[in-house]
C-alpha cells in the first residue's frame, strides 16, 4: 500500500498523498463532465463535480481543524469518504447511460477506492 503521507514533516494538506491524488482525480472528473450531453452538464456532470471537489475540500479543511480537535479532522475525514462514495455512485449512472465507456469510469472507480483506503487510515492515525 503506498504510504498516505509524502514524508513524515507534514505542514499543509497539500503535503497528503490522498489530498494530491483527490485533487487529480477531481480535475480529470470535472474535464471530462464537460463532454456530457448539454442537459447533463448541469444536472449529473454537476454532481460529479461537487462531489469530487469535496472529497478535497474535506480533506483541506479538516485538516486546518485538526490543530485545535482530532475530533474534528476525524469528521471531516468522514466526510471525505462520504463525498468519495458518493462520486463512486454518480460514475454508475455517467457508465450506464453511456456518457463514458467502461473502461475509463471502472479506472475513475478504483482511484476512488484507493482514495478511500488512503482517508481511513488516515482517521486510524496511520500514516503507512
Amino acid at each position: 500500500m503506498e504510504k498516505v503521507i509524502m514524508s513524515n514533516f507534514v505542514t499543509s494538506y497539500r503535503d497528503l498523498k490522498v489530498f494530491q491524488r483527490a485533487y487529480k482525480l477531481a480535475l480529470e472528473l470535472h474535464k471530462a463532465s464537460l463532454e456530457f450531453p448539454k442537459i447533463e452538464q448541469y444536472a449529473l456532470g454537476d454532481q460529479i463535480r461537487r462531489s469530487s471537489r469535496s472529497i478535497c475540500a474535506n480533506i483541506t479543511e479538516g485538516f486546518m481543524r485538526q490543530r485545535d480537535s482530532k475530533a474534528e479532522w476525524k469528521r471531516f475525514l468522514l466526510m471525505s469518504l462520504g463525498s468519495c462514495e458518493e462520486t463512486i455512485m454518480w460514475l454508475d449512472f455517467v457508465r450506464d447511460f453511456g456518457y463514458v465507456i467502461l473502461p475509463r469510469t471502472a479506472v475513475w472507480q478504483q482511484e476512488l477506492s484507493e482514495i478511500v483506503k488512503m482517508l481511513h487510515k488516515l482517521r486510524e492515525g496511520n500514516n503507512a
